[in-house]
C-alpha cells in the first residue's frame, strides 16, 4: 500500500475492503468485529500511518441516535429484500434503524415528516421512492436523505444523496433484447409513466430501444398494473384476449413476470415458445422459476451497503450527498426466446 499522502477513514475502509462502520468500530475497540477484519485494517493503518480523525470520533457520537427506512411498497420482494438487508449493515453501526412500510399508493415524504416528530428520525433512506414535486415538503428538514433505487441528483434539496442502478440503460438493455431475438410486438407491464421515479425511466429506456429498431412502440400493448403477484395475473388475463398477436412481454419487475407467466400458463400459452417474458430485479426466486427467468439484475447488497455507508456520513457532519450509480447486469435464462414462425 502506497502512504504518501494523508489518509481518512474512507480510504482506509476502501484499502481494507470494509466498510466506513466497520474501521471506526476497529478504531473504538469495539468487540463486535471479527478477529480478521480487525487485523485486517490495524494493519492497514499501521501501514498508512492512521491515527485516526474526526470522522471516526464523530461516528462514535451517533450512538443513540435514530435513522429510518421507509419502504413505498409492501409486495415487492426485492425492494423489501433490499430494505432487510439495510437493516443488517445497518446493525453494524452505532445508530438505531428502524423499518417504516407504506404501501405503494402512500406518500413516503409525509411519512418522513411524521417520523422527524413522532421518533426523532434524524436520517432517512427511501426504497422504492419516486422524485417529483412532493420532496419539496422536506425542505425545511435538515435531516440527511438516502434515494436508494432512484437517481436524486436533480432535486434541488440540500443534504440528499442517492444510490441506484442507470434504470434508462438497462430498460434499453431489456428491449434491446427481445427484439434481438426476433420480437416485434411487445407489450410492457408497468407502472405509472408520469412518476419520476425508475419505472419511468425504464419505460423511456424501452421507447429509446424501440425507436432506434424502428419497432412500433405501441401503447395499446402498454399494461399499467400494481406490484403484486395477484395484480399482475389479472392484468394479464384481462390483456391477453384481446391482444393474442402479441409474443414478448417486458415487465418492470420480476414479481409482475411472474405473475404473468402463471396468468399465460392458466390461459393454455406456453413461456417462451408462445410468449417471451423478460423481467427486472433479479430477485433469487427467478433463478428457480419455471421457466427461469430472463431479467436484469440490481445489486441489491452493494445498494444496500452503499446507501447505509452514505447516510451515516452525512449524518456526521463529515460527508456531503453523493449520488452513485452501479453497474446491473443482463441474466439470460430460460423466459426468453426467438417468436415461433
Amino acid at each position: 500500500v502506497s502512504c504518501m499522502k494523508i489518509y481518512t477513514i474512507r480510504d482506509i475502509a476502501k484499502l481494507a475492503g470494509v466498510s466506513v462502520t466497520t474501521v471506526s468500530r476497529v478504531l473504538n475497540h469495539r468487540p463486535d468485529v471479527n478477529a480478521a477484519t480487525r487485523e485486517k485494517v490495524e494493519r492497514v493503518m499501521a501501514e498508512c500511518n492512521f491515527v485516526g480523525n474526526a470522522n471516526a470520533r464523530s461516528l462514535k457520537q451517533l450512538d443513540g441516535d435514530v435513522a429510518a427506512l421507509i419502504l413505498r411498497g409492501r409486495s415487492n420482494p426485492f425492494l423489501s429484500q433490499l430494505a432487510e438487508t439495510m437493516l443488517q449493515f445497518a446493525a453494524e453501526t452505532g445508530v438505531s434503524f428502524f423499518l417504516e412500510t407504506i404501501d405503494e399508493k402512500d406518500d413516503e415524504f409525509q411519512a418522513a415528516l411524521r417520523l422527524t416528530h413522532e421518533k426523532r428520525a434524524r436520517g432517512f433512506i427511501f426504497v422504492g421512492s419516486r422524485v417529483d414535486s412532493r420532496p419539496q415538503v422536506l425542505r425545511g428538514v435538515e435531516a440527511p436523505l438516502v434515494f436508494a433505487t432512484v437517481p436524486a441528483r436533480e432535486l434541488a434539496l440540500p443534504r440528499v444523496a442517492s444510490v441506484a442502478v442507470d434504470d434508462r440503460r438497462m430498460g434499453r438493455l431489456a428491449m434491446e433484447t427481445l427484439i434481438q431475438a426476433g420480437h416485434r410486438r411487445i407489450a410492457i407491464f408497468g407502472g405509472s409513466r408520469n412518476q419520476g421515479d425508475a419505472l419511468a425511466e425504464r419505460y423511456l429506456g424501452a421507447r429509446e430501444a424501440c425507436e432506434a429498431a424502428g419497432v412500433p412502440c405501441d401503447e395499446s400493448r402498454y399494461v399499467e398494473t400494481r406490484f403484486s403477484l395477484p395484480d399482475a395475473y389479472g392484468a394479464a388475463r384481462a390483456f391477453f384476449p384481446t391482444r393474442w398477436d402479441t409474443t414478448a412481454v417486458f415487465a418492470m419487475s420480476d414479481l409482475v413476470a411472474m405473475g404473468v407467466i402463471r396468468a399465460l400458463k392458466d390461459m393454455g400459452k406456453r413461456v417462451p415458445e408462445d410468449v417471451s417474458v423478460f423481467g427486472f430485479d433479479g430477485i433469487e426466486m427467478g433463478k428457480y422459476f419455471l421457466p427461469s427467468l430472463t431479467t436484469i439484475v440490481q445489486p441489491q447488497e452493494e445498494i444496500a451497503r452503499k446507501s447505509v455507508e452514505v447516510l451515516l456520513e452525512m449524518m456526521t457532519g463529515g460527508g456531503t450527498g453523493r449520488h452513485i450509480t452501479l453497474p446491473a447486469a443482463l441474466a439470460r435464462r430460460e423466459s426468453v426466446a426467438a417468436p415461433r414462425k
